[in-house]
């Protein structure tokens, strides 16, 4: 990827929550190659810090490429979120840009069955879920966003700057079973509306990012069955309802992200973005 059609991110400084995934290794690979000073950051920081070592090396070659280091901290977490800020100012300086991408799911907030039939089993359905287990999705996915927004987000009062939040197409067309965490996406959308509005005096703009489906630890389980390695049911029906007919690769979402936190959006704040193949528009009909 040429930094040159992103100039004006060289230099900025930036933070990305759940940068250890396989999105945000993406995603810190684009940012790298655009000039971005990186802290990527997931709960092992020995984690983080190995994937910052790789991804520098990578980028050795790479004309006005940025630093990139690796942070270990609990997003759900102020007081290590607020000594991570302190971190970053002395290694990188204040912070210009931040990607929310800590998030995921749980099996205990994902029901058995797609819907409820006639006769059916009330502990396979939503009726036997765990509410503990919504509130641990709800926590990491929407509270794991406010926290970092409001703690990162202060270095840009009065400078200016960008969050993404990275949602799922879960928000926009719920999907059956993942009932914990589409809930907790759109609230994140909401979040991000709001933000929008309430931000954009400070010139700071606030968007998300709509993934539609794209394999990750997360959504795995989900997707092929463990013993065969077969597609599963479901990911056969997500595949004919996409109308580019295949899963997303994660390469796919760079561009997106480059535009969004760049001056080519300059004009964009208080979006859900979807980057789908086509999911979000079709009926399936």
């Amino acid at each position: 990827m040429n930094p040159l059609d992103f100039a004006d991110l060289r230099g900025k400084v930036a933070v990305m929550t759940g940068g250890t995934g396989v999105i945000g290794v993406a995603l810190a690979r684009a940012l790298g190659a655009a000039g971005v000073k990186l802290a990527i950051a997931g709960r092992d920081r020995a984690k983080a810090e190995a994937l910052a070592d790789k991804l520098n090396a990578e980028l050795k070659g790479v004309p006005g490429a940025g630093t990139i280091v690796g942070l270990g901290f609990d997003v759900l977490d102020r007081a290590a979120l607020e000594a991570a800020r302190s971190e970053i100012h002395e290694r990188l300086g204040r912070i210009d840009l931040l990607i929310n991408g800590a998030g995921g799911n749980k099996p205990t907030a994902t029901a058995p069955a797609e819907t409820l039939q006639p006769g059916g089993d009330l502990a396979s359905s939503f009726f036997a879920m765990d509410p503990n287990a919504f509130d641990d999705v709800m926590r990491l996915n929407f509270t794991g966003t406010l926290l970092p927004t409001q703690v990162f987000g202060q270095d840009m009062v009065g400078r200016g700057g960008v969050i993404l939040n990275l949602s799922s197409m879960a928000s926009i067309r719920p999907l059956t079973k993942v009932a914990g965490y589409a809930a907790a996406k759109a609230a994140v959308n909401n979040l991000t509306l709001w933000l929008a509005v309430h931000l954009a005096p400070q010139g700071i703009r606030v968007n998300a990012l709509a993934p539609g489906f794209f394999l990750t630890e997360q959504n795995r389980f989900l997707m092929f069955d463990e013993k065969t390695g077969e597609k599963s049911p479901r990911a056969r029906k997500i595949v004919a309802g996409t109308p580019m007919a295949r899963f997303g690769e994660v390469e796919e979402l760079q561009g997106a992200v480059l535009f969004l936190l760049s001056n080519l959006s300059r004009f964009v704040t208080g979006i859900v973005l979807p980057v789908d193949g086509g999911f979000s528009a079709s009926s399936g009909v």
